[in-house]
C-alpha cells in the first residue's frame, strides 16, 4: 500500500493539503462534498499536485511540510520548477500574513513545521456507539488516526457508523491491535488519560500542557483512553510516559469516552488552522422613523384593545413599552416582520360592497 500527499485548489482560490491511502476515492469525496470540513463549501476543487510515499508517517510528515509553504512555493511546486521554489522560499514573508487552509501560525506570526498529529488509542472499548462518538470528536478537531486495542465486540462494529455522524473517514482508517504495547510501538511519546491516581510515579499534565508538548516534540505521539466502565488499568498506564488528567469536580469525576477525547483533541487543535464559522455581518439598525412607526402601530392596537388601564398608568406603561422596544438594535427587516405580525392581529375591517 502507498500513501499520497495532495494539494487541491478550491473554488475560492485557496489551497487545501491532505493525505490519503486512496487518492482517487479521496478526490471524489472532496469533489462530491462527501467530506465535511474546509473543501465542502469551496467546491469545485481541482487536484493540483500529488506525491506517493511508502508509509503513512512519511506522507504525514510531507503533508506537514507542504502545508507551511507559501502560495508562491506551492504554485512553483505545481509547475515542477525547483528554482522557483527556492526563490519563493527566500522571499517568504516573515511577518504575519494570511495562511492557506491547513497551515498554522506559531508565536510571532511565523509558520513553522509542527510534529505529527497524535494517534488516539482506545483501549478495550466496550460499545460501538462510543467508538463512533469518539471518531466524531476526533474529526471535529482534525484528528483522523484511530487505533483500537482489543475492542470487546470486535471490529468493524455496525453500531459505530451511525454514532460517528459522518466521521466515516476515521472509522475506515481505524486499525486493531492485541495490546497497548503493539498499538504504540511506533510512537515516541505516549500519554495516558486518567482521572484517578495510580500506583505509578509519572509526570501529570493537563490536556493543554499535553497538547503543547505534542506540538513541540518531534516524532509521533499517542494518547491512551481506557474502557468506558473502568478506565485504564495500572498496567496500561505503566506503558505511558506521561499522565493526562482533566481538572474536574472532585465530587463528580465522571467523563464519558467521547467527552474525554473531545477535551484532549480540542486542546491539540488550538495549534491548527481549522475552519471557523464564517463571520456574518448583522443588518444595520433601522432608522428611528421605522421604529417609531412600529411602536405607534402597537400603541394604536393596544389602545383599541383596551390594554391601557387604569388611565392614570397609561403614560408609565407607554414609556415601559418604548423602553422595551428600543433596547435592541432592531433591523429594518425585523421591524417589517413585527409590523406584519401586528397587522395580522389587527381587526379586519369589512370591505365596502
Amino acid at each position: 500500500m502507498s500513501f499520497h500527499v495532495y494539494i487541491l485548489r478550491c473554488a475560492d482560490g485557496s489551497y487545501y493539503t491532505g493525505h490519503t491511502d486512496d487518492l482517487e476515492r479521496r478526490f471524489a469525496e472532496h469533489q462530491s462534498g462527501a467530506l465535511p470540513g474546509y473543501t465542502h463549501d469551496r467546491r469545485p476543487v481541482e487536484l493540483m499536485w500529488a506525491q506517493d510515499f511508502p508509509t503513512r508517517i512519511e506522507a504525514v510528515e510531507r503533508e506537514r511540510q507542504v502545508k507551511d509553504w507559501s502560495r508562491a512555493e506551492k504554485e512553483a511546486l505545481f509547475a515542477v520548477d525547483g528554482r522557483a521554489i527556492s526563490d519563493a522560499a527566500r522571499s517568504r514573508p516573515r511577518a504575519s500574513a494570511p495562511l492557506d487552509a491547513g497551515s498554522h501560525p506559531a508565536a510571532g506570526g511565523e509558520a513553522t513545521t509542527s510534529s505529527l498529529p497524535p494517534v488516539i488509542v482506545l483501549v478495550r472499548p466496550q460499545l460501538g456507539e462510543n467508538i463512533g462518538k469518539a471518531a466524531r470528536a476526533m474529526l471535529n478537531f482534525g484528528l483522523v488516526e484511530l487505533r483500537l486495542v482489543a475492542p470487546r465486540d470486535g471490529w468493524p462494529n455496525p453500531q459505530a457508523g451511525p454514532a460517528a455522524s459522518g466521521a466515516d473517514v476515521v472509522l475506515d482508517r481505524a486499525t486493531v491491535f492485541d495490546s497497548v504495547a503493539a498499538a504504540v510501538a511506533d510512537c515516541a511519546h505516549v500519554y495516558a488519560t486518567t482521572v484517578r491516581k495510580r500506583g505509578v510515579t509519572k509526570p501529570v499534565v493537563t490536556p493543554e500542557q499535553a497538547a503543547q508538548s505534542i506540538h513541540a516534540a518531534p516524532g509521533r505521539s499517542a494518547i491512551l483512553f481506557g474502557p468506558e466502565r473502568s478506565g485504564l488499568e495500572t498496567d496500561d498506564v505503566a506503558v505511558a510516559r506521561t499522565i493526562v488528567t482533566v481538572p474536574i469536580n472532585p465530587d463528580f469525576g465522571s467523563l464519558n469516552l467521547a467527552q474525554a477525547v473531545i477535551l484532549v483533541a480540542y486542546e491539540w487543535s488550538k495549534g491548527q488552522a481549522l475552519a471557523s464559522p464564517p463571520a456574518v455581518d448583522a443588518d444595520p439598525p433601522a432608522p428611528q422613523r421605522e421604529l417609531d412607526g412600529m411602536i405607534a402601530q402597537l400603541d394604536a392596537l393596544l389602545e383599541e384593545g383596551g390594554y391601557f388601564f387604569p388611565p392614570d398608568r397609561t403614560p408609565a406603561t407607554r414609556r415601559m413599552l418604548r423602553t422595551l422596544l428600543t433596547k435592541p438594535g432592531w433591523s429594518s427587516q425585523e421591524v417589517r416582520t413585527v409590523r406584519g405580525v401586528l397587522s395580522t392581529l389587527a381587526p379586519k375591517r369589512p370591505r365596502g360592497g
